[in-house]
């Protein structure tokens, strides 16, 4: 039983960004994988879009240092991820098969997980950003020379909605650090708020 509750206690991170790296600069791709060991080393669970490029990447770096990778596919079966999508299977854990193409997976993707991380990337990236911001999610913004984190602040600047949980930083380990505090102090909220509900019972 101890096993089981400490398992279900882990945090589960979601990296969102660019599966192609024409919209990214130089180095990111080592800026994801650096990203992937940060979380695996805190003991979290690295969940992304199960794509190529930033998200591959970053779970690459995860699995180096004996991380869990979990991956949410477009698809609806593993054929049609690898044959249609062409998608990876590598350092994939475990893939669920949405079969809710890119959109309704970005969905569950940010959904799922306790905190995002946005680094380069396009409108999938986005997409998963607003969804995270909107649910008032940790999110940590990964800067790096590209425009994404740029779109980021301005959307943010524009929403007219607050979210007090968003933090910037070009340093993987730093980021992962800060995002990892807030993700741990809103488990804390919310097990005092159970708590003070069952005693009101």
């Amino acid at each position: 039983m101890g096993k089981g509750r400490q398992s279900y206690n882990k945090i589960k991170l979601c990296v969102s960004g660019s599966s192609e790296n024409s919209n990214c600069t130089q180095g990111s791709l080592e800026v994801a994988e650096a990203l992937g060991r940060e979380i695996a080393r805190h003991n979290a669970i690295l969940v992304t879009g199960a794509c190529n490029g930033f998200p591959l990447w970053t779970a690459m770096g995860s699995k180096e240092e004996g991380g869990i990778s979990l991956g949410f596919s477009p698809a609806s079966n593993e054929k049609e991820h690898t044959l249609d999508y062409r998608l990876p299977l590598d350092y994939m854990d475990t893939v669920i098969y949405t079969g809710l193409g890119y959109s309704g997976r970005s969905l569950l993707l940010s959904k799922t997980a306790d905190a995002v991380f946005v680094g380069c990337g396009r409108i999938g990236t986005i997409n998963e950003f607003t969804v995270a911001y909107e649910d008032g999610k940790p999110v940590g913004v990964l800067e790096g020379g590209w425009m994404t984190d740029e779109i980021v602040k301005f959307i943010m600047n524009e929403s007219h909605r607050t979210n007090k949980n968003i933090v910037f930083d070009s340093d993987p380990k730093r980021l992962v650090e800060k995002v990892i505090d807030m993700v741990q102090q809103n488990k804390s909220h919310n097990l005092m708020y159970n708590n003070s509900i069952k005693s009101s019972h």
